[in-house]
């Protein structure tokens, strides 16, 4: 389960408006403005999707006894190793 504030700071992080959000989960834009109110119900399948789609994105959301969160993880590009390096400088 995600919180509506979650949804809304893993937008932030992505730097995505809600309409990117409904387009790439695939759900109505009334939907996730639901969602992200707080104050309405909304379809499991709907949370599910959001969530799923933020994921994939690279939002991991957080949860705690302290409080709930979202941190955007990107993949590292892999680094040449110094073996290599140090062949192409010698060459």
């Amino acid at each position: 389960m995600i919180t509506a504030r979650q949804s809304r700071a893993a937008r932030a992080l992505l730097d995505w408006t809600q309409e990117t959000l409904a387009d790439r989960a695939l759900v109505s834009l009334t939907a996730l403005k639901r969602l992200e109110s707080g104050q309405h119900a909304v379809y499991e399948s709907t949370e599910d999707q959001v969530r799923r789609t933020l994921e994939a994105s690279g939002i991991v959301f957080l949860s705690s006894d302290q409080g709930e969160g979202v941190m955007l993880v990107r993949a590292k590009m892999p680094s040449v190793s110094n073996d290599q390096d140090r062949g192409r400088r010698s060459r």
